[in-house]
């Protein structure tokens, strides 16, 4: 089967991102990550650095989840929470995007905004911890002292987020459809088997 978009969710130094504009590169299609961010930005009229802090306000705690999820199934948004309006717009700026054709989107729940949709592979990106510091020292430029703790934060962040508005684990493999290890097939490696899905 080709897949019309590829959902990409990884853990900080994995090289998810690097895996997700190369394989755009070669596929000559869009790849959709933080241009999320900035086109609702745009819309909102605030900052990049302002939806990224409303984005860390999203709890998952069991309570958010149903109140959030009622709120948006009942049509009721203007009851949401700010951060919870940056989620709806940002799902409604994915479906846009999407109408253009084949893509990959990278984070913000992708999968969930696009789960009507005919043709996609949803996709998680691992690493062990020797491989993602590895990464995270000489692609990121973060100090050695710094390193575990932003890994840590980035993760706890995304784990946050995606279980706030999906109601699942983010790292569970059943939410995924492939699950890689890009440090043992490599970012290369990962492009490859991913690029078989789309063309």
């Amino acid at each position: 089967m080709k897949y019309n978009y590829i959902t990409i969710e990884r853990e900080y130094g994995s090289g998810g991102t690097k895996i997700a504009k190369g394989l755009a590169e070669k596929c000559q299609i869009p790849c959709y990550g933080r241009e999320i961010l900035e086109a609702v930005a745009k819309k909102r009229n605030i900052s990049v650095e302002a939806i990224e802090q409303y984005e860390e306000k999203a709890t998952n705690s069991f309570l958010y989840t149903i109140f959030v999820m009622n709120r948006i199934q009942s049509g009721d948004a203007d009851m949401l929470p700010e951060e919870g309006h940056i989620y709806l717009e940002e799902q409604k700026e994915i479906l846009r995007v999407s109408k253009a054709g084949p893509a990959i989107f990278l984070g913000h729940c992708a999968a969930e905004a696009l789960r009507d949709e005919k043709g996609v592979a949803k996709v998680f990106i691992f690493a062990d911890d020797k491989y993602k510091k590895k990464r995270i020292l000489e692609d990121y430029g973060i100090e050695q002292s710094k390193a575990e703790e932003t890994k840590k934060y980035y993760d706890r962040k995304r784990s946050k987020y995606y279980q706030a508005y999906t109601q699942k684990k983010w790292n569970d493999p059943k939410n995924y459809d492939i699950v890689l290890n890009s440090g043992s097939l490599g970012i290369e490696g990962c492009i490859k088997v991913l690029e078989g899905l789309l063309v």
